[in-house]
């Protein structure tokens, strides 16, 4: 298979994935839009006949200027005696670990002209910092389930299932401290149900960031410097694991390319022997691929992957 016809398929592929997900999104949430679109402009009518000294236009106006300050930041059901601050130390340091992460929640954004300068060479260097900090603690997160993997090798056990038993081990411990049991404190917290609470953590630590739900606001500064470092070791952990889907794909197609290959050369091998010419001559690019090795598992090749690549794919 031609390096051009592969791209074809894998582009084919890849956006049917996206017209199925679109599709999926649209049937579950374009009718609750309607719904909410609907009962949001009943409450605005019941609102002005209850009131008829308002004007449709003022009104407006007010929903305009509180929805802008939401848009900002600001909570307007707080007074303006509220101590709470958007720009606090903990909050500040929450938002710029969400900016050197990329995961831009969108909920706040510096609004001053200095703000958004000092954001932008804060990024630039802090992005790259923040990639090499990951890749250090991805590091430490692997050989951990490295070392579980010499000791129970140690013990006599085959090296596939050893592998195997590593990644369950890797994936299941990662499942729970990352994605299982971070949301029961935000049900604790954030007053949140699990479902909410699982639905923050994959969108937080896969760098998603809607920005729909976030966690800290009008909380104690600890709670969000506790957030911070669950981001900083979560996006490590679903880098690798991220690694690990790429690598489980890439060997599905490297052996879907050689069963392709190695039919394409029994027909010009049949052809041969039939006297007759091959219709599809094999090329010396075929021959190379046919004697390549055969791509590993993914569950076989986890522990064997580069340690310079937990975090390309969050980057």
């Amino acid at each position: 298979m031609s390096q051009a016809v592969s791209t074809s398929l894998m582009l084919i592929g890849y956006l049917f994935y996206l017209v199925v997900g679109a599709a999926v999104f649209q049937a579950l949430e374009q009718n609750y839009e309607k719904e909410l679109k609907t009962d949001t402009f009943r409450q605005k009518l019941m609102f002005l006949k209850n009131y008829t000294c308002l004007t449709k236009e003022a009104v407006e106006k007010f929903v305009q200027v509180m929805t802008e300050a939401f848009k900002n930041g600001v909570n307007p059901l707080e007074n303006n005696s509220s101590s709470s601050s958007n720009w606090d130390f903990s909050s500040s340091f929450f938002f710029v670990e969400t900016v050197v992460t990329t995961i831009g929640y969108g909920y706040l954004a510096p609004r001053t002209a200095g703000g958004q300068i000092f954001c932008v060479f804060f990024a630039m260097f802090g992005i790259p910092l923040n990639l090499i900090v990951l890749n250090h603690v991805g590091k430490t997160l692997s050989s951990c389930a490295e070392r579980l993997g010499k000791k129970l090798y140690s013990r006599g056990m085959e090296k596939k299932k050893v592998k195997f038993l590593t990644l369950l081990f890797f994936v299941a411990i990662g499942v729970v401290l990352f994605l299982a049991l971070p949301p029961l404190i935000f049900c604790l917290m954030e007053d949140w149900s699990y479902r909410e609470g699982v639905y923050y953590a994959f969108i937080t630590l896969s760098t998603i960031g809607f920005g729909d739900y976030v966690v800290g606001i009008n909380h104690k500064p600890y709670y969000r410097a506790l957030v911070a470092f669950w981001i900083l070791f979560g996006m490590a952990w679903l880098a690798l694991l991220f690694n690990l889907l790429t690598t489980f794909y890439e060997d599905t197609e490297k052996k879907i390319s050689k069963v392709h290959q190695k039919r394409k050369a029994a027909r010009a091998k049949k052809n041969t022997a039939n006297g007759s010419q091959p219709t599809t001559p094999v090329s010396k690019e075929d021959v190379a691929m046919e004697t390549e090795g055969s791509a590993q598992q993914a569950t076989v090749s986890f522990l064997e992957l580069d340690n310079s690549r937990p975090n390309s794919q969050l980057a």
